[in-house]
């Protein structure tokens, strides 16, 4: 579809070597955008689609000066920044009532503060276009409901939902925000979260449609939130989850009905 041809358009995509940010880094390539991503070491092999691969630059989002950097490279290359997607995220278990101040404070950086970061220096760039841009933050259900063992990166997550919105207002009309909020998603490290095949098969047959989410999926949604068919839309989240969760109280209850 022509409103989906990203010829000429330049995407910054944080943590795109690996997992969903690998495969967002595809699906934008095979759209004809140019694609910069990065991580803190170099990968083996670099996400690619149609023979076009995408550039990287070494960087620990973590730090302020490193994303200025990522996003004068954009800048260096092309000459422009379209659209930016902080992807990079996520947190190990830690027991709230155990876990140290710098293992929290690392989680909160990671997850809030260096999206902020990055979405600062993208807007400095898009407001000088006649454009503008756009900046999608990949967020969580963790941020909207109790997010047991992992309590400071569901903090961060409901935290990066409430920055999208406040974005959205300030750095209107030039500059779209908007969220992808997504649920159980299942990725190449899906057993490190879920155990094996059969707990992945479990975990999958809680969700209303049947399956956990594919990184395909939350690459679809940022492809519309993109592109021109979301015009409208900024402050908003797209609840990708599945239909969500079935309450807890559902499988205790013995009341009985005619």
């Amino acid at each position: 579809m022509e409103s989906l041809d990203f010829s000429g358009k330049v995407v910054i995509i944080t943590g795109g070597t690996k997992g969903i940010g690998r495969v967002l880094c595809e699906r934008f390539l095979g759209l004809g955008a140019e694609v910069l991503t990065c991580g803190r070491n170099e990968p083996e092999s670099l996400p690619e689609s149609n023979g076009r691969v995408a550039a990287f630059v070494a960087c620990d989002i973590r730090d302020p000066e490193a994303v200025g950097a990522l996003v004068d490279e954009a800048e260096r290359r092309w000459g422009r920044l379209d659209v930016v997607i902080n992807n990079a995220g996520g947190s190990p278990n830690a027991d709230a009532a155990t876990a140290s101040p710098r293992f929290s404070e690392s989680i909160i950086r990671l997850n809030l503060l260096a999206p902020l970061h990055l979405a600062q220096r993208a807007n400095l760039t898009m407001q000088q276009q006649p454009e503008g841009g756009t900046i999608i933050n990949i967020a969580s259900v963790s941020g909207q409901r109790p997010s047991p063992g992992t309590a400071a990166y569901g903090a961060a997550k409901a935290g990066l939902l409430n920055l999208t919105q406040s974005l959205a207002v300030e750095w209107a009309p030039k500059v779209r925000v908007n969220a992808v909020t997504c649920g159980l998603i299942e990725t190449e490290q899906a057993e490190l979260h879920y155990g094996d095949a059969e707990g992945v098969a479990a975990v999958a047959n809680t969700v209303p449609l049947g399956r956990m989410g594919t990184p395909r999926d939350i690459a679809d949604a940022c492809v519309f939130l993109a592109s021109p068919y979301s015009s409208y839309m900024s402050g908003g989240s797209i609840l990708l989850h599945g239909g969500g969760e079935r309450p807890a109280f559902l499988e205790a209850a013995n009341a009985s009905h005619s």
